[in-house]
């Protein structure tokens, strides 16, 4: 017969991506996990799998959670440029209680080279992020807001690439003014 779990594996989950988040995959040993996620070391077997299983998942998780909130951040805004600002808030500053940087950075620095499932799921994240840049330039240019100098694709391209560098910036005692000034100037390349 066999036993009902005593906890919720979505709140187990969000602690291991947090562990991942703060540590990174590499540091973050089981025993780690064990202690943080507050459950057995079997119940973490056969719930979760093995500490890669679980770390896809975590990661999975973390793609989840930042997509909905910068969805709910460009519905929130009346113009491209305030969705744009929102977007870049998010990415410099992340939640009220989150550790600095982004997860998916991380892990894409850390293990992409090496493994190709995490490979995958950044290449995967960076691209909806891309995506995401694109509709806001393409909306930014039908209302007139931003210059349409340059293909919407290519101005989202290199913001992405000024997000990533800010998140991996994030990870440091950068003062976040000095980050926000970055991501202003960069913003500013898209004004008509």
């Amino acid at each position: 017969m066999s036993r009902n779990k005593e906890f919720d594996e979505t709140e187990v989950l969000d602690k291991a991506m947090r562990l991942f988040w703060e540590q990174g995959y590499e540091k973050t040993s089981m025993t780690d996990l064990v202690k943080h996620m507050g459950i057995h070391r079997r119940s973490l077997y056969d719930t979760f799998g093995d500490k890669h299983t679980l770390f896809l998942m975590a990661l999975d998780r973390y793609d989840s959670k930042i997509s909905a909130s910068l969805s709910r951040g460009v519905k929130r805004s009346k113009t491209a440029m305030e969705a744009l600002q929102s977007v870049v808030g998010i990415l410099i500053c992340g939640g009220e209680d989150s550790p600095s940087g982004c997860l998916m950075v991380n892990s894409a620095v850390e293990l992409a080279a090496r493994d190709a499932d995490v490979n995958d799921k950044s290449t995967e994240a960076f691209t909806k992020a891309e995506q995401l840049l694109k509709e806001i330039i393409l909306w930014g240019q039908r209302e007139g807001e931003f210059t349409s100098d340059y293909d919407a694709g290519e101005l989202a391209e290199y913001l992405h690439n000024v997000g990533v560098g800010l998140r991996s910036m994030a990870r440091t005692s950068i003062p976040r003014e000095k980050l926000h000034r970055i991501a202003n100037i960069s913003m500013r390349t898209l004004e008509k």
